[in-house]
């Protein structure tokens, strides 16, 4: 079913994983009624295969182990910048988006503020003092470093630690089965449901949003590239909120700067020594067997963490015997 979800992004970007339709100023692939109607095809399949074997499979797992509505806590802060936008605009934030750009922190809804977020090095093997805005930072290596433990940065919204993925972007839309679950949405069994559900919703508009495409029409804006400017690129990937900053001088970039999901979920400890989502979200975790903590893997993979970013191996004394990096 992966391979055939694959299949329909490749119909648009050419091939999946990194699809190469996307270029500056929209795609470069024009839509025709075959590709259409191949895509809808497959979307059935997905949309049967969601609904009547993902769903029932997570429900049969949820009351299996009961337990796990009660474990991986985390920091029930919730960050989404927004996503699949349904009206035209150039202010991400304001326009109207099936997932709204909303932040829940300390037990209460907001709009999102992209001023609120900073990124801090405090804990991770870069070279302090670098600027907190994600215009501006610009960071150097330090393997070294004391009491550093990560290279993962720990970004913050507002001095916040936030979760962000399908239990996010559910829980700020006010979702009625995500919310029916109260403070048991913040679990381990929560992020999976919650993944579920989403899957399901977001495959059934993809049938009404397909159609609105206009056969032949154009698909890409011509555009200058200025002589100095700054942008930010907000969206939701699978696992959360995705952020892109650069600064342009003379036509060239200056700053580039992503703040991916995994670096908000994975964050080690910020600069007042506060735990990262994922680090609270252990807290707490029973261990049946020290020597095959299973269950610390359970907690860790219900927030679908990104291989590729910042994998460490380490002994209890946190003492780094592997780094590694996962294609």
């Amino acid at each position: 079913m992966r391979r055939k979800a694959h299949e329909i992004t490749a119909l648009w970007g050419g091939k999946m994983p990194h699809q190469q339709a996307i270029v500056p100023g929209g795609v470069s692939e024009t839509p025709d009624t075959q590709k259409i109607a191949d895509y809808l095809y497959r979307l059935k399949e997905l949309q049967n295969f969601i609904d009547n074997e993902y769903i029932p499979t997570v429900k049969a797992v949820a009351a299996a182990y009961s337990e796990w509505w009660d474990i991986g806590r985390g920091c029930m802060n919730m960050l989404a910048y927004g996503a699949f936008p349904l009206e035209e605009g150039m202010d991400h934030v304001k326009k109207a988006k099936f997932v709204p750009s909303r932040v829940y922190v300390r037990g209460q809804f907001k709009d999102l503020d992209t001023e609120s977020i900073t990124e801090e090095v405090k804990y991770s093997w870069y070279e302090n003092g670098i600027e907190p805005a994600p215009t501006a930072a610009v960071v150097k290596p330090d393997a070294k470093k004391k009491d550093a433990y990560s290279w993962i940065k720990a970004p913050r919204y507002n001095g916040e630690a936030m979760e962000v993925g399908p239990l996010a972007r559910l829980w700020v839309m006010e979702q009625k089965d995500v919310k029916a679950l109260g403070e048991k949405a913040f679990s381990v069994l929560g992020r999976h449901f919650a993944r579920a559900v989403e899957t399901s919703m977001i495959a059934h508009e993809l049938e009404k949003w397909v159609l609105e495409l206009k056969a032949g029409e154009p698909v890409c804006t011509p555009h200058k590239i200025p002589d100095t400017a700054q942008g930010m690129g907000l969206t939701e990937a699978p696992r959360g909120a995705l952020g892109h900053w650069n600064n342009i001088g003379h036509q060239r970039t200056q700053v580039y700067n992503a703040i991916v999901p995994s670096t908000w979920n994975f964050s080690p400890r910020d600069d007042k020594n506060q735990m990262g989502p994922v680090e609270q979200a252990l807290i707490g975790t029973p261990i049946k067997d020290p020597n095959n903590p299973i269950e610390v893997v359970r907690v860790i993979r219900s927030f679908d963490p990104c291989l590729a970013c910042a994998i460490h191996v380490m002994t209890p004394d946190k003492k780094t015997i592997s780094q590694f990096a996962v294609n």
